[in-house]
């Protein structure tokens, strides 16, 4: 029995596409073809080409503007520094219709414990949502102290043209250092369910972004359906 087997059609997709960018085909700052465009040439489902494109936007070879498109970036620098969930979380800029609620809340529990305050102390909370086409592929949730967010528009509902990091970094002059990331398979709350359209199992990233200090400076939460995500990771062996 042959032990051959054939990638999944996403990735199936993923590597058609980077093997063009890789080729000069699509060049840095390119259009790539609509979704309907690429269903109509692979011959696979919408559902298998957003998930491709949303990995390859993960990976760092190409960039998604609701409304506009995909466009080249090129071949990431390393495959070993790709961005992680909560990275790319942190600097992702935001469309008109991402952000789902903004104010000042009373820290959760677990928000708190990780904050290192306690239970029900003030803090600014977003909440977003990141779509690929049609399709809700991520919730996201940020936790930011007062002493870090006060003077910022963390609170407001209009969208941030930059990410959060860059916007915390020219507003507040923060330095982030390094980022704690913790993954789950569960399933999601009644309020993430509502906003994915679906009560399906779901990977939940809960991260904590530190300075150089190591102090925490805000956590964030990040809902991955399971049926258009996974994780992969590349490291040495010593």
């Amino acid at each position: 029995m042959s032990m051959d087997f054939a990638p999944p059609k996403y990735a199936q997709v993923m590597r058609a596409i980077q093997e063009r960018i890789e080729s000069g085909e699509y060049a840095p700052g390119d259009m790539l073809p609509s979704e309907t465009q690429l269903v109509r040439e692979l011959g696979v489902g919408r559902t298998t080409v957003v998930r491709a494109l949303q990995t390859l936007a993960m990976q760092g070879w190409i960039e998604r503007e609701h409304g506009r498109g995909s466009f080249v970036k090129g071949r990431p620098e390393s495959t070993a520094e790709r961005a992680r969930p909560s990275q790319a979380t942190t600097e992702q800029g935001e469309t008109l219709d991402a952000v789902v609620e903004a104010g000042r809340v009373p820290a959760p529990r677990h928000v708190a414990r990780l904050l290192g305050v306690a239970e029900q102390t003030p803090v600014i909370m977003r909440k977003r949502v990141a779509r690929q086409g049609d399709v809700v592929s991520a919730v996201e949730t940020f936790w930011v102290p007062l002493e870090y967010s006060l003077e910022t528009d963390l609170d407001k509902p209009e969208p941030l043209r930059h990410g959060i990091r860059q916007h915390l970094q020219a507003v507040k002059h923060l330095r982030f250092d390094h980022i704690t990331e913790r993954v789950t398979a569960r399933k999601p709350t009644t309020e993430e369910a509502e906003l994915l359209g679906s009560s399906n199992p779901v990977l939940g990233v809960l991260s904590t972004v530190h300075d150089p200090a190591g102090a925490v400076l805000m956590v964030v939460s990040v809902t991955l359906p399971g049926s258009l995500h996974e994780l992969e990771d590349v490291f040495k062996v010593s």
